[in-house]
């Protein structure tokens, strides 16, 4: 598996996070809310979809959102 197709790893700050949903606006196949403020995302998408998820992370308010390469 070369670097360009190994998984991202994303992980959010449940501690900072304050349901604002701007992730899921912006990257709704990886990011969403259920119920009041439980928040479900996609821990490792592809690398294909690092522009939906780096949107994501910009999206967020209060920074919550952290994407690194897999083998960082």
């Amino acid at each position: 598996m070369t670097r360009d197709a190994a998984p991202l790893r994303v992980s959010v700050d449940l501690n900072l996070c304050q349901a604002y949903a701007q992730c899921c606006y912006a990257a709704p196949r990886h990011f969403r809310i259920d119920g009041r403020e439980a928040l479900f995302y996609d821990p490792a998408p592809s690398a294909a979809d690092r522009v939906d998820i780096e949107r994501a992370r910009l999206a967020c308010p209060v920074q919550a959102i952290r994407v690194e390469d897999s083998q960082a």
